[in-house]
C-alpha cells in the first residue's frame, strides 16, 4: 500500500504499532490509514488519539470484517470512512481523496474563522478610533504647542543653564511624537483611503527606500543591500509602496543583529511581481506566522502591533499577497506578490 500509494504522489509516513502512529502522528498528517487489528491495540481505540493529535486530519479504518459492526466502529472512532480488506486500488484512492476533501474543508473552515475574528477586531478598532480620535489629538496638539512656547523660552537663557532643562524636555516632545505615530497606525488601519493605481517603477522605488534608510542602517551596523530589478513595474499607488517597504524594511533593521544584511530584491512572474525584503536576523518563528498581520499581535516589547496588518491591508488593496517564509540570508523574507503593470515592461 505505501508502494502503492507513493507512486500516485502521495508522501507517506508508516507505523506497524499504537505506540509508533501515536509517536510519529505529532509531526502532522493528512490522513491516517488505520488498520482495525495492530499488535499492541485496536484502530478502533488509536482513531480519536489520532485525531486529538491533529485535529485536521482524517482516519480512514482498515478492516477484514465486511458487518454493520465494523461500520458503526469506525464511525463512534471519528473515522471518516472504512475500507473492507482487500481493497481495489481504485477503491482506495477515490477513499482517500474524498478524506483529503474533508481535510480541505476542515482548512477553509479555520481559515473562514481567522477571517471573521479579524473583521471583528478591525470593527473595534474603527469605533474605539472614532470615538478617541478628536479626544486624544486635541490635547497632544496642545501639549506639543506649550512645548514649543516653553523650548523657545529655554533657550533664551544663558548656555549654562540650558542643558539640564532641554534634556526632559525634548524627552517629552518625543514621546508625544511617538503617541502620534501610534495614533496614525489606529487611524491608517481602521480608515484606509483609497488610491488610484497607476505604473510604479520598481528600480527607483527600492532607490528611494534605500536611500531614507541608509542612515539607520549605518547606526545599526546593517548592510543594506537593493539588487536591481530592472525595469519591472508594478500596478498600485507609489507613496502606498513605499510605505509598504519602508515599513518591512525598518522590521528587518530591527531583527538584524549589526554586522547582519537587510536585502531588496524582486522578481517577475506572469501577470505579477514580486518584491522580497530579506535579512540575516534570527527569522520569525513558525508558530507566530499565522498570526503575524492580526491587528494588535506583536512580538516586539513595544509598539501598537498595527506596523505589519496595515502593511497587510494595504497590499490586499492592491489585489496582492504578503507572506513571510525563511529567507536565503538565514533570517526571514518578506514577499510581496503584486499585479504587474500593463505594458511590455511587466511581461
Amino acid at each position: 500500500m505505501k508502494e502503492l500509494l507513493e507512486d500516485q504522489g502521495y508522501a507517506v509516513s508508516s507505523a506497524t504499532s499504537c505506540a509508533g502512529a501515536l509517536e510519529r502522528a505529532p509531526a502532522g498528517f493528512d490522513v491516517a490509514l488505520v488498520d482495525v487489528r495492530l499488535p499492541d491495540g485496536e484502530g478502533s481505540w488509536l482513531a480519536p488519539r489520532l485525531k486529538a493529535l491533529v485535529p485536521d486530519g482524517e482516519v480512514v479504518l482498515l478492516t477484514g470484517l465486511g458487518m454493520l459492526e465494523a461500520a458503526v466502529a469506525a464511525v463512534h472512532a471519528g473515522a471518516c470512512a472504512y475500507l473492507l480488506k482487500p481493497c481495489a486500488t481504485p477503491e482506495l484512492l477515490v477513499t482517500l481523496e474524498q478524506a483529503l476533501r474533508q481535510v480541505r474543508l476542515h482548512r477553509e473552515k479555520r481559515a473562514l474563522a481567522r477571517r471573521a475574528q479579524m473583521s471583528e477586531k478591525l470593527a473595534a478598532v474603527g469605533t474605539l478610533t472614532a470615538g478617541l480620535t478628536h479626544e486624544i489629538r486635541n490635547p497632544l496638539n496642545a501639549a506639543v504647542l506649550q512645548l514649543v512656547v516653553l523650548e523657545r523660552r529655554v533657550r533664551r537663557l544663558e548656555e549654562s543653564v540650558q542643558g539640564p532643562l532641554l534634556e526632559p524636555l525634548l524627552l517629552v516632545r518625543d514621546e508625544i511624537r511617538r503617541l502620534d505615530h501610534i495614533l496614525e497606525d489606529f487611524l491608517q488601519f481602521a480608515r484606509p483611503r483609497e488610491f488610484r493605481s497607476d505604473a510604479v517603477a520598481v528600480a527607483p522605488l527600492f532607490e528611494r527606500v534605500g536611500s531614507l534608510l541608509a542612515w539607520q542602517a549605518e547606526q545599526r551596523g546593517v548592510t543594506l543591500d537593493v539588487e536591481p530589478p530592472g525595469a519591472l513595474e508594478v500596478w498600485g499607488e507609489e507613496e502606498r509602496l513605499r510605505q509598504v517597504l519602508l515599513n518591512l524594511a525598518l522590521n528587518a533593521l530591527e531583527a538584524t543583529p549589526p554586522g547582519g544584511r537587510v536585502r531588496f530584491s524582486a522578481s517577475a512572474h506572469p501577470g505579477e511581481v514580486a518584491l522580497f525584503v530579506d535579512d540575516s536576523g534570527p527569522g520569525v518563528p513558525v508558530e507566530a506566522r499565522a498570526r503575524l498581520f492580526e491587528p494588535f499581535f506583536t512580538t516586539k516589547a513595544s509598539g501598537s502591533g498595527l506596523g505589519l496588518s496595515i502593511v497587510h491591508a494595504i497590499v490586499t488593496q492592491h489585489g496582492g499577497t504578503l507572506q513571510v517564509e525563511d529567507g536565503p540570508l538565514g533570517g526571514a523574507r518578506f514577499a510581496v506578490h503584486l499585479p504587474g503593470a500593463p505594458g511590455p515592461l511587466a511581461a
